[in-house]
């Protein structure tokens, strides 16, 4: 087997049956778009939990950097401020008795909603791609290009455009 450059070839099923320039045209778009979805896919099903985690990470981050007040590096030894100060110890990051209470703990029905969304999602990924690798196989040259160019128009959006809607909100 060998790329052809024909107009004529049969994609993944018997009604998608390609016979001149304009049907080729119609499909390497069609191929195009499928794998421009197939990259927006990839990269949603990555930022999926980060939309819904919320306001609840601030909470937990903020009960974790609070030193407590009983240890102050600056009382003992004045020449180490600078080095102590900067430098994270032990007893800085342990949280506390009264802070463990106040994190924010998200519901487990969220967090299956969520697992159960991304599974949705990585399944429809998986469909997708094999189709496309399927219509790849045609071995020819203008479906591949379409699957080639679609997914570098795929990845060049996706990834400024998703980071973009997840600062927003």
């Amino acid at each position: 087997m060998y790329f052809e450059g024909s107009s004529s070839v049969t994609l993944l099923f018997d009604f998608w049956n390609v016979n001149g320039p304009g049907g080729m045209t119609l499909s390497v778009f069609i191929v195009l778009l499928l794998t421009l979805m197939y990259e927006l896919l990839k990269v949603w099903k990555v930022r999926l939990p980060k939309r819904f985690e919320g306001s609840s990470v601030p909470h937990i981050q903020a009960a974790f950097t609070q030193a407590p007040q009983c240890f102050s590096p600056a009382s003992e030894h004045p020449d180490s401020i600078s080095t102590l100060t900067n430098s994270p110890s032990e007893i800085s990051l342990a949280p506390t008795e009264n802070t463990t209470t106040t994190a924010v703990i998200k519901p487990t029905v969220n967090r299956w909603l969520i697992h159960s969304l991304q599974t949705g999602v990585h399944v429809i990924q998986v469909v997708l791609g094999y189709m496309l690798m399927l219509c790849v196989m045609s071995y020819n040259i203008w479906i591949f290009v379409g699957v080639i160019v679609g997914s570098l128009l795929g990845y060049f959006l996706a990834f400024p455009l998703l980071d973009h809607v997840n600062l927003e909100r």
